[in-house]
């Protein structure tokens, strides 16, 4: 007798067989915390434009990062967020051996030496235009900030960081970043490029968070992907792989998961940020009954795993791995 009729929905007819046939899962291991730390002591600083994201002073960071460690959490990428008073032109304050950062870094694995750190290596919070580079002539200079970036994330390195994230988009910064770093002996530094960061609209409330204002006319379209453009993601990806990237971060996360994808094709790890206006977003919708943030975060960050991502930063990775430990 041919059979040419099947009951697909047999699969999902209770829960033991959808789960046995479940073809993706979300794991805490899965998940990176970003974190802003703030001068001062006992300081958490709610940030208006991210509901339930705050900026720490280092002690009550290093406490948040032995809560995400308890459940599973495996990495943690700080960023800086400085006083107008600390930032210029020229980023001087990025090469600053006792700037925030360094301290940070230092006492974060003082406190808890296993701690693993992810440093974002840009200049965006240490300039007063806002720009990820030093700015001559109208222009974002790209050599010139490449040295910056460089010495940089030696002090970073220096400091204990273990996985250094050029974010700028200058080109030629991971060769070198990567030769210093050898030459410094540190040999096992991580770096994780992110190549394909787009010039996307979904940044807003992190700036806020780092108290960056892009105040100079020159526009990040000069040096970051053009959203329209696949062919450029890949060009720049493969290119940073081929200086030595070790894993390679595609931001934003959601709206760009077919880059995701697609860069499974290359050789090393693929991450993904969950960005800022994407958290906003649904943490609003849910804070005006609109959307159930719990089920449409565990939604998209499965289905950014779906895409090909090895990990993914979020804003709510220690919250999301609470709820996958229940």
């Amino acid at each position: 007798m041919s059979i040419d009729f099947k009951r697909l929905r047999k699969l999902k007819s209770n829960k033991w067989v959808r789960d046995l046939v479940q073809e993706h899962h979300l794991l805490p291991q899965d998940l990176i915390q970003p974190m802003f730390v703030v001068e001062g002591n006992n300081v958490s600083e709610p940030i208006t434009s991210m509901p339930g994201i705050e900026r720490f002073s280092v002690e009550k960071a290093i406490s948040e990062i032995k809560k995400g460690m308890d459940l599973g959490i495996n990495l943690f990428a700080i960023f800086p967020s400085l006083e107008p008073s600390l930032k210029d032109e020229s980023a001087k304050e990025a090469l600053n051996k006792n700037n925030l950062m360094c301290r940070a870094v230092a006492q974060i694995k003082d406190a808890i030496p296993n701690a693993p750190i992810m440093v974002d290596i840009a200049l965006d919070p240490y300039t007063t235009h806002g720009h990820d580079g030093v700015v001559i002539n109208d222009k974002v200079a790209n050599d010139e900030t490449v040295d910056i970036l460089t010495k940089y994330a030696v002090l970073l390195a220096n400091a204990g960081a273990d996985v250094v994230a050029p974010s700028d988009s200058m080109d030629g910064r991971v060769i070198a970043i990567n030769k210093a770093l050898e030459a410094e002996g540190h040999k096992d530094t991580l770096i994780i490029s992110y190549a394909a960061k787009f010039c996307s609209s979904f940044y807003g409330p992190f700036r806020d968070a780092v108290r960056s204002t892009q105040t100079h006319y020159v526009d990040k379209n000069t040096y970051q992907i053009n959203p329209s453009n696949t062919n450029e993601a890949l060009n720049k990806i493969e290119h940073d792989i081929a200086e030595g990237a070790d894993m390679i971060i595609v931001k934003p996360g959601l709206p760009y998961l077919d880059i995701v994808s697609k860069a499974k094709e290359y050789d090393v790890p693929i991450l993904s940020y969950q960005v800022s206006g994407e958290y906003a977003m649904m943490k609003a919708a849910s804070m005006q009954n609109m959307l159930d943030f719990k089920r449409v975060m565990l939604e998209s960050l499965l289905c950014t795993k779906r895409a090909g991502a090895s990990g993914i930063l979020t804003y709510a990775a220690t919250e999301v791995a609470s709820w996958l430990q229940e």
